[in-house]
């Protein structure tokens, strides 16, 4: 069954993403695999510590607070299987969603008004995106067929831009991306701006998608 993702007034189906609000990492991370064919791996999380939230990775001045790693070895640790998934977030619930890409997908990471001005183009020329996340530090990944980092820069040039002065990075193997509902520090959990339904299960290649992205950060320096 292909997944979908209902509008917020209608009722669940079965086979569906879960929606933003409501549902916990390991319910996320199960379907995410189970329904979409990702591989999952939980990372840190946030805690509470003299009142004061941190990340469990116990660095002060931690980058991605609730949001990163929590094992070096955590690309092997990954999988694409429903019930790995449940029996990892079993062992910590409380455990971010990391996906990783450069295996079913590599994705491309904007800055957030970019990101809503390149959607807003693509909708203009009837381009269909795919799934797109949205952090809390104001950041838009948009998913694309695997292949994307080899690709972006000698797109971007083709383009008549130079890659180094555009905010525009391709993440392929050994990265990774923070998905719903992690919770980012205390900026609040990362979000859909475009959700996962059935019109977006192939992926767009980044071929199509690098022409409005790299307008949008030209127009967004």
């Amino acid at each position: 069954m292909e997944e979908t993702i209902p509008d917020t007034e209608a009722a669940p189906t079965a086979g569906q993403i879960p929606q933003q609000r409501g549902q916990s990492p390991l319910d996320a991370a199960v379907r995410y695999a189970e329904e979409r064919h990702w591989d999952v791996v939980p990372g840190t999380w946030l805690e509470t510590v003299d009142g004061v939230r941190r990340c469990s990775c116990g660095a002060p001045a931690c980058a991605a607070p609730g949001a990163h790693p929590a094992r070096e070895d955590w690309a092997a640790q990954a999988t694409g299987s429903a019930t790995a998934a449940r029996r990892l977030w079993q062992r910590r619930p409380a455990a971010s969603v990391l996906l990783p890409t450069g295996r079913t997908f590599d994705a491309i990471d904007v800055p957030e008004s970019a990101g809503f001005l390149a959607l807003a183009r693509m909708e203009r020329m009837r381009l269909t995106p795919g799934p797109v996340t949205l952090t809390p530090d104001r950041r838009m990944q948009f998913f694309v067929l695997p292949g994307a980092s080899a690709k972006v820069p000698q797109r971007v040039r083709a383009l008549g831009w130079s890659p180094a002065s555009l905010d525009l990075v391709a993440l392929g193997e050994g990265a990774y991306v923070a998905a719903p509902p992690t919770r980012y520090g205390t900026g609040g959990a990362v979000q859909w701006a475009c959700r996962p339904t059935a019109a977006n299960r192939w992926l767009p290649d980044a071929d199509e998608l690098v022409p409005p992205l790299a307008y949008a950060c030209g127009r967004d320096r």
